[in-house]
């Protein structure tokens, strides 16, 4: 568990990257956060976490800057720096698919990422979010943030948020390893695959959640295309196409008596049914000959 006292940032214009490392060290400790060059005693300070300067990265020493990397060493940045060092980053590059983006465009600028990404540069600044300068920007004019600041919340709140998904989504990750099935069914216009999770108890919170993420990290992506998941609003299952498949059309179950809800698009439908013979004939039935939707 990392323990220091103060969070030490650089003066002038704020990047993305020191922002968010910076809320991902308020959410593991409420301290001052101080914007202004270190000094030789900062950086040889445990209980000081130098972040995005000081040409120091020396995680014993909570110095977490990037920029004396080498000019072709991979795109590396402050925020990732922090979350190697909390064993999140390989996670945080698997499920945040801004993180690397991010990363090139401190380390190689717009034009680099542009390039990299295959878009014109333009197209960067189309994306650009008023939230975003908002915040930078008024981070940037801070020397000194502390707990009651408005934006020291935010950024606590912004960190929290990012440690619980990473942490929450791989916990739900490893809850669907040990307990959810893959089914293959024969049906028109071939076999293909759904993903069954059964009930348990405690059920969570949020049954479904995850579902896209462990059917990818499977490899699976392109071979199911449906799930079946416990419904938190009833004793039933919610079935649900997979990715908007179109070879599953569950208005045609809407008349099924143990089917209490078949959406009018036919994306998904509630039943009350517990019997896994009853839910394999009910895809069965909703399943069609159309073609798997191109990606």
């Amino acid at each position: 568990m990392m323990t220091f006292d103060t969070i030490l940032t650089h003066p002038g214009g704020a990047h993305k990257d020191e922002f968010l490392a910076c809320s991902v060290l308020l959410a593991l400790a409420p301290v001052p956060l101080v914007r202004r060059e270190p000094t030789a005693d900062d950086l040889n300070n445990p209980s000081v976490c130098v972040v995005d300067v000081g040409h120091l990265h020396e995680p014993a020493h909570h110095n977490f800057d990037h920029h004396q990397l080498p000019k072709d060493h991979p795109p590396t940045c402050s925020l990732s720096l922090v979350l190697q060092h909390l064993g999140l980053y390989a996670d945080a590059r698997q499920f945040c698919e801004w993180l690397e983006p991010a990363e090139w465009f401190d380390c190689r600028g717009p034009f680099a990422t542009a390039k990299w990404l295959g878009v014109e540069r333009d197209v960067l600044n189309q994306l650009n979010s008023p939230i975003d300068v908002t915040l930078l920007r008024r981070f940037a004019l801070a020397q000194q943030l502390a707990r009651g600041d408005p934006l020291w919340e935010i950024m606590r709140m912004i960190g929290e948020d990012l440690l619980d998904y990473l942490k929450s989504l791989r916990a739900r990750l490893n809850f669907l390893a040990q307990h959810a099935e893959f089914w293959e069914l024969d049906l028109p216009g071939g076999p293909a695959k759904i993903l069954f999770v059964p009930r348990t108890e405690p059920m969570p919170e949020e049954p479904s959640s995850g579902l896209e993420r462990f059917i990818e990290s499977r490899g699976l992506a392109d071979q199911v295309i449906g799930t079946v998941c416990p419904d938190r609003r009833s004793a039933g299952y919610g079935l649900s196409r997979f990715r908007d498949n179109p070879r599953l059309d569950f208005t045609r179950i809407a008349g099924c008596p143990e089917v209490h809800f078949a959406h009018a698009r036919g994306f998904v439908a509630k039943t009350s049914t517990t019997e896994i013979s009853r839910l394999k004939n009910l895809l069965l039935r909703a399943a069609t000959e159309a073609d798997a939707p191109s990606r």
